[in-house]
């Protein structure tokens, strides 16, 4: 199963292909798509999109799996957040690829087993899983990568709960 993970935003959207067979997770790829302050609203979230079908449209995914909004006190952020997650979930959608949302605690919880471990230790565990010989750089494609192999395992979960095991 080849999963897209997505962690949005305007400025800069993550994202990471991780491929599971069997037990063996395996990086695909990972990097990000980056807009410029000096574009309008309108045209940073038209790369955004365009970037993420092209993805989609390139690798084929079998799922696309995107961190979910969770802002306490930065409206202003959130929104626009919001907005990218938004392009994220439409180029799924188009492309009829199955889409999973999951919290920065959710995420936390599958990579490590703690609900408030550090971005660091998140990094560190995407590495380690990946077989990485350094923390994907930037920190968005790493996080990216995290929420791709969240779903992995969540979804090895769910299938094995379904399946009564």
């Amino acid at each position: 199963m080849l999963t897209l993970g997505i962690d949005p935003g305007t400025a800069t959207t993550g994202f990471g292909l991780v491929r599971q067979q069997g037990d063996k997770l395996s990086y695909v790829s990972c990097g990000c798509v980056i807009t410029t302050p000096k574009d309008s609203s309108h045209d940073r979230l038209a790369k955004i999109y365009h970037g993420i079908k092209e993805l989609i449209g390139a690798h084929r995914p079998d799922c696309v799996a995107v961190e979910r909004l969770f802002f306490g006190e930065n409206t202003k952020t959130a929104m626009a957040v919001g907005q990218a997650r938004g392009i994220a979930l439409l180029a799924a959608a188009e492309a009829k690829v199955k889409v999973s949302e999951y919290t920065p605690v959710e995420v936390k919880i599958a990579l490590t087993g703690y609900g408030k471990a550090e971005k660091r230790q998140i990094q560190q565990m995407v590495r380690v899983l990946l077989k990485l010989n350094d923390i994907p750089r930037p920190d968005d494609a790493a996080d990216a990568l995290a929420v791709a192999i969240c779903h992995l395992h969540s979804h090895k979960l769910k299938a094995g709960a379904l399946a009564g095991v």
